[in-house]
């Protein structure tokens, strides 16, 4: 089992930025991609982003790339998702994910294996 808590959510104008960190616990972190999806007012959860198990390499979706940045840093076990230039259609409930792949571009739900309970994040215009 992994255990994931988000944190870092909140409330930001538009332009600005936020950070949110996933703290894992449980089995070995750096085992396992980590993933950032989230899930707007009224719409489907959709794919933010993933990294790969050592860090070293990354994939966003279209609507983020070039905003947010993921990262994560093994020792500690926790991952992060810096977003900038943060728009209202930001607005949503976060959550970060663990899958076993040993891939980087892991951008389907049912590729991952643990969630965690999510953060909310609301931009206002």
């Amino acid at each position: 089992q992994v255990q994931l808590v988000e944190s870092g959510g909140g409330l930001v104008q538009a332009g600005g930025s936020l950070r949110l960190s996933c703290a894992a616990s449980g089995r070995t972190f750096s085992n396992y991609a980590m993933g950032w999806f989230r899930r707007a007012p009224g719409k489907e959860r959709a794919f933010v982003g993933t990294i790969s198990r050592s860090g070293f390499r990354s994939y966003y979706g279209d609507s983020v790339q070039g905003r947010f940045t993921i990262s994560r840093d093994n020792a500690k076990n926790t991952v992060y998702l810096q977003m900038d230039s943060l728009q209202p259609e930001d607005t949503a409930v976060y959550y970060c994910a663990a899958s076993p792949s040993a891939s980087f571009r892991v951008s389907n739900e049912q590729e991952y294996e643990y969630w965690g309970q999510g953060t909310q994040v609301t931009v206002s215009s």
